[in-house]
């Protein structure tokens, strides 16, 4: 066909293939690379170069990435806020944020399929256990847990809806089916009996990284890349056996899948209210929980702030991983109209307190009296983190801040830089990156109902 051309459609034909790859370039600014390595990348690192595609028995070394622009407007925005508010610990974390090469990624181990192997491979390869009481016995070697008794059965509520699968809408949402994906939880069979609920999950002392996981047709993966802090609110969630939880904001879908690592909830109900990210968090659910979960997890694509009114009281445990300043990505708002697009960003930046107020009142009024709701952003903004507990303690009577030092800080503090935020009691813990411990950023606060 190329042969056919005369010369001025062959110059038409490149101009436009070169004008496809400027969108996709932009594209990749807002959106993850690929089916498969979009599972790998938490909420706050979406828009990070990915690694090389490699076989899942090498892991790959730390390297200089392609050079990404950043983007003057923000960073700028950043030195001057930041500089105020975090003071001598800023220029270390604006170090570790700028070099992409140098960030650490943590790999949750999926117990609903056999990890043996990989978790063989990572101990080999210098990787350590982020929670050295979950190095337990490996898949093959676990008796099958005991069924429920039948004068026991496990808890339910009046408000508690039909089963549904992964990818099927919670019934208060729109009843549109969700696009095939091509795993299918129901066509999956489990090796054998699960891990029991306990989380497992492995980091590098370097910036190691561990290729994601290979897509196989009736198989679900049996990991999941992500940083390591954004575990810290499925952690301080304390979800135990039977609890009905409600994950307010769950796309991309690594810290439900962090909940069902921990417990057997009695229901897990995944909302998200952007109609693609949606699709993205059902294709996750799919791609590693298995049929036997379908009465289980729900997906609902409700908008946040309406919880509180349409299923108040309905939760034991409410999760808020709230819309937030993307510090990670935003930073690299770069290419053409890049520092237009950071001058748009800082003005959406200055709203998101209200929003994320409104879900933070949703979530408490969603959560049953005596239950608990942990509210996080991958953000290092005190607006957005401090303010906001702050401006809902102060409005909502009948809750209670509960303190996170003892319970997460303390036995964790090797692992993660949590800093001081100038408050008594503590508003919540906040992990800012530094070299050695490049987690973050990450602020988590848990708020008890009383009444």
């Amino acid at each position: 066909m190329f042969r056919r051309l005369v010369s001025g459609e062959l110059f038409i034909l490149k101009w436009r293939l070169s004008q496809s790859s400027k969108c996709q370039r932009l594209l990749s600014c807002n959106s993850v690379i690929g089916p498969d390595r979009g599972q790998d990348l938490s909420r706050e690192e979406r828009t990070v170069p990915t690694e090389r595609t490699c076989s899942s028995n090498s892991q790959v070394p730390s390297r200089p990435e392609k050079q990404k622009r950043v983007c003057k407007v923000i960073l700028d925005h950043f030195d001057q806020q930041y500089g105020q508010e975090l003071g001598p610990l800023w220029p270390s974390a604006r170090a570790v944020l700028l070099n992409p090469g140098g960030w650490q990624y943590g790999v949750m181990l999926n117990r609903f399929t056999d990890v043996s192997d990989v978790k063989r491979r990572l101990q080999g390869q210098g990787f350590i256990s982020l929670l050295p009481h979950t190095d337990l016995p490996l898949i093959s070697s676990l008796p099958q847990p005991p069924p429920t008794s039948p004068t026991q059965p496990p808890p339910t509520s009046p408000t508690q809806p039909p089963p549904t699968s992964p990818t099927q809408p919670h019934p208060t949402s729109p009843t549109q089916p969700h696009p095939t994906s091509p795993t299918q939880p129901s066509s999956i069979p489990l090796p054998g009996p699960p891990l029991p609920p306990s989380l497992q999950c492995f980091i590098h002392p370097s910036p190691v990284r561990y290729p994601g996981p290979p897509h196989r047709r009736g198989q679900l993966k049996p990991y999941f890349l992500l940083n390591a802090a954004s575990l810290l609110p499925v952690l301080a969630l304390g979800v135990e056996e039977g609890d009905r939880v409600l994950d307010l904001c769950s796309a991309p879908g690594g810290k439900a899948l962090a909940i069902l690592q921990t417990a057997d909830p009695a229901l897990l109900c995944c909302n998200e209210m952007d109609p693609h990210r949606r699709d993205w968090l059902a294709k996750t659910l799919e791609s590693f929980i298995p049929q036997s979960l379908s009465s289980t997890v729900t997906v609902s694509n409700q908008d946040g702030r309406i919880f509180g009114q349409s299923e108040a009281g309905t939760y034991d445990k409410v999760l808020l991983d709230a819309p937030c300043s993307n510090d990670r990505s935003w930073l690299f708002s770069s290419g053409p109209g890049g520092e237009q697009r950071g001058a748009v960003r800082l003005r959406e930046r200055a709203r998101l307190p209200t929003l994320q107020t409104q879900l933070l009142r949703s979530a408490l009024a969603a959560v049953r009296p005596g239950g608990v709701v942990v509210y996080s952003t991958c953000t290092l903004s005190r607006s957005e983190n401090q303010e906001v507990v702050e401006a809902v303690l102060n409005t909502c009577p009948g809750v209670e801040l509960q303190d996170l030092e003892e319970e997460l800080a303390l036995p964790l503090q090797e692992h993660f830089t949590f800093t001081p935020l100038g408050h008594t009691p503590s508003l919540g813990l906040l992990v800012v990156p530094q070299q050695g411990q490049t987690w973050g950023p990450m602020f988590l606060s848990r708020i008890k109902r009383i009444h």
